[in-house]
């Protein structure tokens, strides 16, 4: 897959493409059903199917620390639309001068000068423009003049509810992870480097993998039962925490792992951490001797959970 970020990096597609817009986060079944909508009139048109999104993304910019937490980093929801097919991703930045298009100009410069696009799938509801004038109507007018088609996106229904990136959260938040998996169509991961903690878990008898979690807003917080990818094609069970580490006057977000039955050197490798129970929320004990006593309560739990699967 290509990945094209930044104005200063664009060279125009030739060959034109078929796209959509949005910010896809989680990649979840709908935007799955959107992508099939994407690769099967790319195909037809023998083009290269093509998603377009912001960073950052448009609420984050408009709402700072107000915006609500990424389902995924932009690296995870890269690597799941490239395991969706598709062909490139234009990343563009959401600054003030983006913000200050006009309905008209987004299109013409966006959609005709760098995309050439000739097929486009947006909502019906979508919005574009520094006055929002921009709307499906507008776009599918343009598009008579430009030399482009628009369809609209459907709706994908579970339980009598709209799959969306604000269930996934909600579901993400109560810690109900078959209901996030089924909104996904796979598990939940976070996936990140491990680098250098305080150590303070080994000093416990449980080392942990630490990974920094570069997010004004978390998902998930609390302890979880985990599976950890990434590991010489080896899966492993382990227990994690997310959130700031009270108890040791944590700084910053983090994701640190413990895993279960393995002996090795993890620094400066990348995994995947798959969750699929959780364990407890994150809280603050008085004593190190108390953290150790709930971290030893964790494992027992964890083996459990996950060896019932």
């Amino acid at each position: 897959m290509q990945l094209i970020r930044g104005f200063q990096n664009i060279q125009p597609l030739p060959q034109g493409c078929v796209a959509t817009i949005g910010n896809f986060d989680g990649v979840h079944l709908g935007h799955q059903d959107i992508l099939a909508q994407v690769r099967e009139k790319a195909a037809a048109l023998n083009l290269p199917a093509c998603v377009v999104l912001f960073e950052p993304q448009p609420r984050e910019f408009f709402t700072g620390e107000q915006a609500p937490a990424r389902v995924y980093t932009l690296r995870d929801k890269l690597e799941v639309l490239a395991a969706e097919g598709v062909d490139t991703v234009l990343c563009l930045p959401f600054n003030e001068a983006f913000r200050s298009l006009t309905a008209d100009e987004f299109i013409q410069t966006v959609l005709v000068d760098i995309l050439a696009v000739r097929h486009l799938v947006v909502g019906d509801d979508f919005r574009f423009g520094c006055d929002r004038s921009g709307n499906f109507a507008r776009l599918a007018s343009a598009g008579k003049t430009l030399g482009f088609s628009v369809d609209h996106t459907r709706t994908v229904m579970i339980n009598d509810e709209r799959v969306s990136s604000t269930r996934i959260r909600q579901a993400l938040a109560a810690g109900d992870f078959v209901d996030v998996n089924t909104l996904l169509g796979r598990t939940y991961l976070i996936s990140g480097k491990v680098s250098h903690g305080q150590r303070l878990g080994r000093s416990m008898g449980v080392p942990t993998a630490n990974i920094v979690l570069k997010r004004k807003s978390l998902p998930v917080r609390g302890v979880f039962a985990v599976r950890v990818h990434g590991l010489l094609d080896q899966v492993y069970n382990g227990v994690a925490n997310v959130g700031s580490r009270p108890t040791v006057a944590g700084q910053g977000a983090r994701l640190e792992v413990h895993l279960l039955d393995y002996q090795g050197d993890l620094y400066g490798q990348r995994i995947q951490v798959e969750f699929l129970h959780k364990i407890r929320d994150e809280q603050s004990f008085r004593s190190i001797s108390d953290l150790k006593a709930a971290i030893a309560d964790d494992i027992v739990r964890a083996r459990v959970l996950l060896n019932g699967q």
